[in-house]
Protein backbone atom coordinates (compact mmCIF):
# COMPACT_ATOMS: atom_id res chain seq x y z
CA UNK A 1 0.00 0.00 0.00
CA UNK A 2 1.27 3.20 -0.87
CA UNK A 3 -0.05 6.56 1.30
CA UNK A 4 0.03 9.88 -0.12
CA UNK A 5 -0.75 13.55 2.19
CA UNK A 6 -2.30 16.19 0.39
CA UNK A 7 -4.67 19.37 0.37
CA UNK A 8 -7.77 19.75 -1.10
CA UNK A 9 -8.37 22.59 -3.81
CA UNK A 10 -9.94 24.56 -0.83
CA UNK A 11 -6.90 23.81 0.85
CA UNK A 12 -8.15 21.01 3.83
CA UNK A 13 -5.36 18.07 4.27
CA UNK A 14 -6.14 14.82 3.38
CA UNK A 15 -4.16 11.51 3.59
CA UNK A 16 -5.20 8.79 0.94
CA UNK A 17 -4.32 5.31 -0.87
CA UNK A 18 -2.59 5.63 -3.94
CA UNK A 19 -3.59 3.09 -6.58
CA UNK A 20 -2.30 4.28 -10.39
CA UNK A 21 -3.41 7.70 -10.60
CA UNK A 22 -5.83 7.53 -8.24
CA UNK A 23 -5.73 8.60 -5.09
CA UNK A 24 -8.68 7.06 -2.73
CA UNK A 25 -9.12 9.31 0.16
CA UNK A 26 -9.24 7.65 3.57
CA UNK A 27 -12.39 9.33 5.64
CA UNK A 28 -12.08 9.98 9.47
CA UNK A 29 -8.50 11.03 9.29
CA UNK A 30 -6.64 13.76 8.00
CA UNK A 31 -3.17 12.76 7.73
CA UNK A 32 -0.73 9.76 8.16
CA UNK A 33 -0.10 11.07 11.77
CA UNK A 34 -3.36 10.65 13.37
CA UNK A 35 -4.13 7.78 11.15
CA UNK A 36 -1.03 6.17 12.62
CA UNK A 37 -1.75 6.87 16.07
CA UNK A 38 -5.43 5.54 15.33
CA UNK A 39 -3.78 2.41 14.43
CA UNK A 40 -1.60 1.76 17.63
CA UNK A 41 -4.78 3.24 19.84
CA UNK A 42 -6.92 0.64 18.44
CA UNK A 43 -3.67 -2.28 18.48
CA UNK A 44 -4.50 -2.93 14.26
CA UNK A 45 -1.54 -2.84 10.93
CA UNK A 46 -1.63 1.09 9.58
CA UNK A 47 -2.68 -0.96 5.97
CA UNK A 48 -5.63 -2.40 7.45
CA UNK A 49 -7.18 0.65 9.37
CA UNK A 50 -6.50 2.75 6.27
CA UNK A 51 -8.23 0.02 3.80
CA UNK A 52 -11.39 -0.12 6.10
CA UNK A 53 -11.29 3.60 6.46
CA UNK A 54 -11.10 4.39 2.55
CA UNK A 55 -14.12 6.01 1.10
CA UNK A 56 -15.18 7.10 -2.31
CA UNK A 57 -14.14 10.15 -2.94
CA UNK A 58 -10.99 10.24 -4.79
CA UNK A 59 -8.77 12.52 -6.26
CA UNK A 60 -5.87 12.68 -9.73
CA UNK A 61 -2.37 12.52 -8.38
CA UNK A 62 -1.22 14.41 -11.30
CA UNK A 63 -3.72 16.88 -10.81
CA UNK A 64 -2.74 17.75 -7.26
CA UNK A 65 1.22 17.32 -7.83
CA UNK A 66 0.65 19.69 -10.96
CA UNK A 67 -0.82 22.18 -8.14
CA UNK A 68 2.09 21.81 -5.61
CA UNK A 69 -0.58 20.19 -3.36
CA UNK A 70 1.32 16.99 -2.33
CA UNK A 71 3.02 17.05 0.87
CA UNK A 72 5.43 14.64 2.41
CA UNK A 73 4.20 11.68 3.35
CA UNK A 74 4.54 12.10 7.13
CA UNK A 75 5.30 14.92 9.16
CA UNK A 76 4.17 17.04 12.41
CA UNK A 77 2.11 19.83 13.51
CA UNK A 78 4.98 20.84 15.12
CA UNK A 79 8.37 20.76 13.11
CA UNK A 80 10.40 20.66 16.10
CA UNK A 81 8.86 17.33 17.00
CA UNK A 82 10.10 15.59 13.96
CA UNK A 83 13.78 14.21 13.58
CA UNK A 84 15.79 13.45 10.34
CA UNK A 85 18.72 11.72 10.78
CA UNK A 86 20.70 9.49 9.11
CA UNK A 87 23.15 6.15 8.30
CA UNK A 88 26.11 6.28 5.92
CA UNK A 89 28.47 3.38 5.03
CA UNK A 90 25.62 1.32 4.87
CA UNK A 91 25.64 0.15 0.92
CA UNK A 92 27.84 -2.65 -0.84
CA UNK A 93 26.91 -0.81 -4.25
CA UNK A 94 27.03 -2.65 -7.59
CA UNK A 95 29.07 -5.94 -8.58
CA UNK A 96 32.72 -3.97 -9.35
CA UNK A 97 31.67 -1.43 -6.61
CA UNK A 98 31.70 -4.25 -4.01
CA UNK A 99 34.72 -6.20 -5.62
CA UNK A 100 36.76 -2.54 -5.51
CA UNK A 101 35.37 -1.52 -2.09
CA UNK A 102 36.24 -5.43 -0.84
CA UNK A 103 40.19 -5.22 -1.98
CA UNK A 104 40.52 -1.74 -0.10
CA UNK A 105 39.18 -3.21 3.31
CA UNK A 106 41.56 -6.35 2.64
CA UNK A 107 44.60 -6.52 4.89
CA UNK A 108 45.69 -4.44 7.89
CA UNK A 109 43.33 -2.62 9.65
CA UNK A 110 45.54 -0.09 10.65
CA UNK A 111 46.52 0.86 6.75
CA UNK A 112 42.97 1.93 6.26
CA UNK A 113 41.11 5.68 6.19
CA UNK A 114 38.73 6.10 9.07
CA UNK A 115 35.27 5.47 6.35
CA UNK A 116 37.35 2.19 5.39
CA UNK A 117 37.19 0.92 9.09
CA UNK A 118 34.08 1.95 9.78
CA UNK A 119 32.68 0.56 6.36
CA UNK A 120 34.91 -2.83 7.39
CA UNK A 121 33.15 -2.79 10.76
CA UNK A 122 29.79 -2.89 8.70
CA UNK A 123 30.55 -5.46 6.26
CA UNK A 124 31.99 -7.90 9.71
CA UNK A 125 29.06 -6.80 12.08
CA UNK A 126 26.27 -5.27 10.65
CA UNK A 127 24.01 -7.87 10.27
CA UNK A 128 24.21 -9.56 13.50
CA UNK A 129 21.39 -12.81 14.30
CA UNK A 130 17.70 -11.81 14.75
CA UNK A 131 17.15 -9.96 18.39
CA UNK A 132 21.04 -9.20 18.92
CA UNK A 133 22.43 -5.62 18.24
CA UNK A 134 25.71 -5.69 15.71
CA UNK A 135 28.54 -3.25 15.11
CA UNK A 136 27.22 0.25 15.76
CA UNK A 137 26.90 2.42 12.07
CA UNK A 138 28.15 5.89 11.23
CA UNK A 139 25.32 8.30 12.39
CA UNK A 140 24.17 11.80 11.76
CA UNK A 141 21.82 14.38 11.82
CA UNK A 142 20.35 16.35 9.50
CA UNK A 143 17.83 18.76 11.34
CA UNK A 144 14.10 18.23 12.29
CA UNK A 145 10.96 18.81 10.07
CA UNK A 146 11.37 21.84 8.70
CA UNK A 147 14.15 20.79 6.32
CA UNK A 148 12.01 18.31 4.35
CA UNK A 149 10.82 19.04 0.95
CA UNK A 150 8.33 17.48 -0.90
CA UNK A 151 8.77 16.04 -4.80
CA UNK A 152 7.83 19.67 -6.52
CA UNK A 153 9.63 21.90 -3.90
CA UNK A 154 13.34 23.12 -4.03
CA UNK A 155 15.93 21.86 -2.64
CA UNK A 156 17.83 24.76 -1.26
CA UNK A 157 21.24 25.24 -1.01
CA UNK A 158 22.46 27.87 1.54
CA UNK A 159 24.82 30.46 0.13
CA UNK A 160 28.14 29.53 1.61
CA UNK A 161 27.89 25.75 0.90
CA UNK A 162 30.34 24.67 -1.35
CA UNK A 163 28.57 21.92 -3.47
CA UNK A 164 24.26 20.65 -3.73
CA UNK A 165 24.63 16.97 -4.46
CA UNK A 166 21.62 14.11 -4.45
CA UNK A 167 22.10 11.10 -2.43
CA UNK A 168 19.06 8.58 -3.40
CA UNK A 169 18.29 6.54 -0.44
CA UNK A 170 15.52 4.68 1.21
CA UNK A 171 13.89 6.40 3.84
CA UNK A 172 12.27 4.93 7.22
CA UNK A 173 9.43 7.01 8.81
CA UNK A 174 8.53 6.32 12.37
CA UNK A 175 6.25 7.56 15.08
CA UNK A 176 7.11 6.94 18.76
CA UNK A 177 4.06 5.97 20.73
CA UNK A 178 2.73 6.81 24.21
CA UNK A 179 4.49 4.56 26.04
CA UNK A 180 7.86 5.16 23.73
CA UNK A 181 8.20 2.33 21.60
CA UNK A 182 9.03 3.18 18.13
CA UNK A 183 6.70 2.65 15.26
CA UNK A 184 7.56 2.05 12.09
CA UNK A 185 4.95 3.04 9.53
CA UNK A 186 6.82 2.05 6.40
CA UNK A 187 9.38 3.79 3.84
CA UNK A 188 9.75 6.07 1.57
CA UNK A 189 12.24 6.98 -1.66
CA UNK A 190 14.38 10.36 -0.60
CA UNK A 191 17.03 12.61 -1.69
CA UNK A 192 19.12 12.94 1.24
CA UNK A 193 20.99 15.85 -0.44
CA UNK A 194 24.56 17.01 1.29
CA UNK A 195 27.45 19.12 0.31
CA UNK A 196 30.30 16.96 -0.61
CA UNK A 197 33.15 19.13 -1.56
CA UNK A 198 32.89 20.38 2.12
CA UNK A 199 32.41 16.75 3.56
CA UNK A 200 35.75 15.93 1.29
CA UNK A 201 38.00 18.95 2.56
CA UNK A 202 37.85 16.42 6.18
CA UNK A 203 35.70 14.13 7.12
CA UNK A 204 35.28 15.73 10.20
CA UNK A 205 33.03 18.27 8.28
CA UNK A 206 30.32 15.08 7.49
CA UNK A 207 28.33 17.27 10.40
CA UNK A 208 28.87 20.44 8.52
CA UNK A 209 28.00 18.66 5.01
CA UNK A 210 24.39 17.19 6.04
CA UNK A 211 22.71 20.16 7.86
CA UNK A 212 20.67 21.10 4.58
CA UNK A 213 17.35 20.29 2.98
CA UNK A 214 15.89 16.50 2.22
CA UNK A 215 13.48 15.38 -0.32
CA UNK A 216 11.28 12.67 1.06
CA UNK A 217 8.28 11.22 -0.56
CA UNK A 218 5.79 11.01 -2.83
CA UNK A 219 4.49 7.97 -1.00
CA UNK A 220 4.78 6.07 1.89
CA UNK A 221 5.18 2.88 1.10
CA UNK A 222 3.56 0.65 4.35
CA UNK A 223 4.94 -2.68 5.41
CA UNK A 224 8.22 -4.31 5.09
CA UNK A 225 10.92 -3.38 2.70
CA UNK A 226 11.82 -5.77 0.04
CA UNK A 227 15.20 -7.36 0.50
CA UNK A 228 16.41 -5.82 -3.28
CA UNK A 229 15.45 -2.38 -4.46
CA UNK A 230 16.19 -0.52 -7.86
CA UNK A 231 15.80 2.58 -8.47
CA UNK A 232 17.30 5.43 -11.09
CA UNK A 233 18.67 9.14 -10.03
CA UNK A 234 18.67 11.41 -12.40
CA UNK A 235 20.16 15.05 -12.85
CA UNK A 236 18.19 17.27 -15.40
CA UNK A 237 19.61 20.52 -17.08
CA UNK A 238 17.48 24.10 -16.93
CA UNK A 239 15.48 22.47 -20.11
CA UNK A 240 14.71 19.12 -18.33
CA UNK A 241 17.15 16.92 -20.62
CA UNK A 242 18.98 14.45 -18.74
CA UNK A 243 22.20 15.06 -17.79
CA UNK A 244 23.50 12.23 -15.61
CA UNK A 245 21.61 9.01 -15.24
CA UNK A 246 22.63 5.92 -12.96
CA UNK A 247 21.06 3.29 -11.77
CA UNK A 248 21.13 2.12 -8.45
CA UNK A 249 20.15 -0.78 -5.65
CA UNK A 250 18.96 -1.22 -2.19
CA UNK A 251 17.53 -2.94 0.42
CA UNK A 252 19.25 -5.53 2.92
CA UNK A 253 21.10 -8.17 0.09
CA UNK A 254 22.57 -4.65 -0.86
CA UNK A 255 23.60 -3.30 2.42
CA UNK A 256 26.13 -4.51 4.97
CA UNK A 257 23.72 -3.81 7.75
CA UNK A 258 20.25 -4.65 8.36
CA UNK A 259 17.52 -2.54 9.02
CA UNK A 260 16.87 -3.73 12.26
CA UNK A 261 20.56 -3.30 13.11
CA UNK A 262 20.43 0.49 12.36
CA UNK A 263 17.29 1.15 13.77
CA UNK A 264 18.52 -0.50 17.06
CA UNK A 265 21.36 1.98 17.00
CA UNK A 266 19.12 5.17 16.41
CA UNK A 267 16.52 3.76 18.94
CA UNK A 268 18.51 2.58 21.97
CA UNK A 269 18.78 6.11 22.72
CA UNK A 270 16.12 7.81 25.02
CA UNK A 271 15.94 11.05 24.01
CA UNK A 272 14.67 9.35 20.01
CA UNK A 273 11.79 8.28 22.43
CA UNK A 274 10.00 10.69 23.47
CA UNK A 275 6.34 10.11 23.05
CA UNK A 276 4.18 11.63 19.89
CA UNK A 277 7.64 12.39 17.82
CA UNK A 278 8.10 11.36 14.34
CA UNK A 279 11.51 10.42 12.88
CA UNK A 280 12.58 10.22 9.50
CA UNK A 281 15.70 7.82 9.15
CA UNK A 282 18.05 7.40 5.91
CA UNK A 283 19.45 4.38 5.45
CA UNK A 284 22.57 5.44 2.94
CA UNK A 285 23.37 5.37 -0.87
CA UNK A 286 26.11 3.91 -2.73
CA UNK A 287 25.15 6.18 -5.73
CA UNK A 288 25.63 9.41 -6.75
CA UNK A 289 26.42 11.80 -9.25
CA UNK A 290 29.51 14.18 -7.15
CA UNK A 291 31.31 10.54 -7.37
CA UNK A 292 31.22 11.08 -11.64
CA UNK A 293 32.58 14.40 -11.23
CA UNK A 294 28.96 16.67 -12.23
CA UNK A 295 28.20 19.01 -10.19
CA UNK A 296 24.68 20.68 -10.06
CA UNK A 297 23.82 23.66 -10.67
CA UNK A 298 20.66 26.37 -9.36
CA UNK A 299 17.81 25.27 -12.22
CA UNK A 300 18.48 22.37 -12.34
CA UNK A 301 16.10 19.01 -11.20
CA UNK A 302 17.10 15.95 -9.31
CA UNK A 303 15.02 12.93 -9.87
CA UNK A 304 14.93 9.78 -7.95
CA UNK A 305 12.90 6.76 -8.96
CA UNK A 306 11.80 3.39 -7.77
CA UNK A 307 8.65 1.74 -9.16
CA UNK A 308 7.87 0.10 -5.43
CA UNK A 309 7.66 3.76 -4.53
CA UNK A 310 5.16 4.72 -7.00
CA UNK A 311 5.72 8.69 -8.73
CA UNK A 312 9.22 9.79 -8.36
CA UNK A 313 10.94 12.47 -6.42
CA UNK A 314 11.85 15.92 -8.34
CA UNK A 315 13.20 18.97 -6.83
CA UNK A 316 15.20 21.43 -8.16
CA UNK A 317 17.65 22.80 -6.88
CA UNK A 318 17.95 26.65 -5.39
CA UNK A 319 20.21 28.99 -3.72
CA UNK A 320 18.93 30.69 -0.75
CA UNK A 321 20.31 33.58 0.47
CA UNK A 322 22.06 33.35 4.27
CA UNK A 323 21.44 35.96 7.55
CA UNK A 324 24.39 35.32 9.50
CA UNK A 325 23.09 35.54 13.08
CA UNK A 326 25.58 37.90 15.13
CA UNK A 327 25.22 37.45 18.38
CA UNK A 328 24.53 39.66 21.22
CA UNK A 329 25.66 39.37 24.95
CA UNK A 330 23.32 40.15 27.27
Amino acid sequence: MLLIQFKTESGDRRVGALEGNTIRIIEGYSSTLELAKAAIAKGVKLADLASESTGVAVEAFDVAASAGRILSPLDHPDPAHCYVTGTGLTHLGSADTRDAMHKKIGGDVESLSDSMKMFRLGVEGGKPEPGKPGVQPEWFYKGDGSIVRTSGQALEMPDFALDGGEEPEIAGLYLIGDDGQPYRLGFAIGNEFSDHVTERQNYLYLAHSKLRNCGVGPALRVGELPPHVEGVSRILDAQGQVRWEKAFVSGEQNMSHSIANLEYHHFKYGLFKRPGDVHIHFFGTATLSFADGVQVSAGETFEVESPIFGPALRNTLAVSETRFAHVKPL
